[in-house]
């Protein structure tokens, strides 16, 4: 049995690039601030940190208020989920790919998020059934000491589990890549259509998930 390592954002889903800039645009108009995003920073700027969003647009700001700003973010976007509804899919061919992986193998997600986002965006993308409960990690990484990574979680996992066959990992990022680092396995980097790929080493880079069928 094969192990199957997601990401979530900008793998499973798309479109949460712009729900992130209308979040950010609300939360700036209630702070006071007179400058918005527009949707091409969202795409520029997709991957990075929501603190490092603030930094970029109010640069002359300190550490702290983008901090501020980027918890203003994550408490409205679950106060106020519509938000996301409006632009949050999953990613074309998605639960054919998942349902393909789940009759041989095993999955699971690990998201740079906080756990109850990762619980609200499953049930948005209506993915509940391939990621339960202990197959969903969420890992808060939007600080500066981040105290858990994504390899401290897959190591987490891998040390209560028999030996897995081989560990395919999916991810749009330099840091879903280096998951490698913890037991070996093949990397597959992923971009949306219209998306540059991220500049790190990869097995493979596609965009198409259907792809990953070839490796069940």
């Amino acid at each position: 049995m094969k192990l199957f390592v997601w990401d979530l954002h900008g793998v499973l889903e798309q479109g949460n690039d712009r729900a992130v800039v209308d979040i950010s645009n609300e939360v700036l108009s209630s702070f006071g601030y007179t400058p918005r995003f527009g949707y091409a920073d969202g795409r520029r700027l997709y991957g990075h940190k929501w603190y490092e969003y603030f930094a970029f647009l109010l640069p002359e700001e300190p550490h702290e208020r983008h901090l501020q700003l980027q918890d203003a973010c994550f408490t409205l976007s679950e106060e106020r989920p519509e938000l996301q509804y409006r632009w949050m899919q999953p990613t074309p061919h998605v639960n054919d790919v998942l349902a393909g992986i789940a009759a041989r193998h095993q999955q699971i997600v690990i998201s740079n998020t906080r756990p109850g986002t990762l619980d609200m965006f499953l049930k948005l993308l209506e993915l509940t059934d391939y990621f339960t409960p202990d197959r969903a990690f969420a890992v808060d990484q939007h600080v500066r000491d981040v105290q858990t990574t994504k390899k401290d979680v897959l190591a987490q996992y891998l040390a209560t589990r028999a030996p897995f066959e081989e560990i395919v990992i999916i991810g749009d990022s330099a840091g879903d890549m280096h998951l490698a680092e913890v037991a070996g396995g093949t990397t597959y980097l992923f971009a949306h259509p219209g998306f540059a790929f991220r500049k790190c080493p990869s097995d493979f880079r596609i965009r198409d998930l259907r792809t990953i069928l070839n490796h069940t």
